[in-house]
């Protein structure tokens, strides 16, 4: 188990540090913004367009790993929703709630982890997880959010407004095409000008870094934001004006979310892996183990921003991430030794 510590600890470290340096403003909370449109518009991309032209193409495309991926996705998802909607928890919190259990942080955080504990070989599976997140959990856990009706913004009303707003997002994402070229060179054979190929690979080779410290500066903004909405709502009800604090979410609609995420999505993909391979499905065992150890990361940072945008909790949802990435330093260690 030590060994596997040793691969994690920095990874995790990273995360500590850009918390440690938003929580204290050293890096101003301003820059974050900044630190994210790097890590999404062009390191990142480059990451998997490098993973993908370099993946062979039938590991891009199988099919016994999105068919099981897929399943366990909308299993959580259904689930999820089915099991905390309650009179504090209409469709919208419900659905987040549901995408925040369902979507691993794969991309910032799975894809440099992973390849470093299980080589190049978990970059093809990783690749389709990351591709039906983006395209169908998301898009799917946005219009469930509006079937109640209400975003809380008062500008987006109803599941076909929400299905045009996904697929606007899926559309000026750069991951779903730098994946999507990435799968055209691999299958053309082709490779990328020498001087393009090295400028790819060093905006990759910024991804990791930069990707993991953003995670925690983006957990340590969310923690103050909330701590100073709080603080000015109770301010101004002192005054008389009315405003009341936020409420913080009850342990029992965070505590729940977190268990699906890192205990019953992992679990869930290993068995639906085993019965797939029992059933004869052409599923390796490496690329089970990726997408099992895909499904034990934490849940990934950018659906906050989603929550925030559709007028969910975003307190809550920001809890279960910050208590996932947390708790996900000893149970992800533990559930590499596990398998391997």
């Amino acid at each position: 188990m030590l060994p596997v510590f040793l691969v994690t600890f920095p990874f995790f470290a990273l995360i500590a540090a850009g918390y440690g340096a938003a929580r204290a403003r050293i890096l101003p909370l301003d820059a974050i913004p900044g630190l994210n449109t790097f890590v999404l518009y062009f390191a990142l991309p480059c990451m998997l367009l490098r993973f993908g032209a370099g993946t062979p193409i039938g590991q891009l495309l199988d099919g016994s790993v999105a068919l099981v991926w897929g399943l366990s996705a909308l299993l959580v998802v259904g689930c999820v929703v089915a099991f905390t909607r309650n009179a504090r928890i209409g469709w919208n919190d419900a659905a987040f709630g549901a995408l925040v259990a369902a979507f691993p942080n794969t991309g910032f955080m799975g894809v440099p982890l992973l390849v470093a504990i299980l080589g190049a070989q978990a970059a093809g599976p990783m690749i389709i997880t990351i591709a039906f997140d983006l395209v169908v959990t998301s898009s799917l856990c946005i219009a469930l959010s509006r079937l109640d009706g209400a975003s809380g913004s008062g500008t987006h009303h109803g599941p076909r407004q929400a299905a045009r707003q996904a697929l606007r997002g899926i559309l000026v994402n750069p991951m779903p095409w730098s994946i999507l070229l990435g799968v055209l060179l691999s299958a053309a054979r082709w490779k990328l000008p020498g001087p393009v190929e090295r400028t790819v690979a060093m905006l990759a080779d910024a991804a990791s870094p930069v990707a993991l410290f953003t995670i925690g500066a983006v957990l340590a903004r969310s923690a103050l934001v909330a701590r100073e909405h709080g603080a000015s709502a109770a301010v101004a009800q002192a005054m008389g004006s009315g405003a009341r604090p936020l409420p913080k979410a009850p342990l029992a609609d965070v505590l729940p979310v977190v268990l699906v995420k890192l205990l019953a999505h992992p679990l869930l993909v290993w068995g639906l892996g085993l019965a797939a391979i029992a059933l004869g499905l052409p599923l390796s065992w490496p690329a089970l183990v990726a997408i099992v150890l895909v499904a034990a990361l934490p849940s990934a940072s950018n659906v906050s921003m989603l929550a925030e945008r559709f007028g969910a909790d975003n307190g809550r949802i920001a809890r279960i991430i910050l208590w996932t990435t947390v708790a996900a330093f000893f149970s992800f260690p533990l559930a590499v030794g596990l398998l391997k």
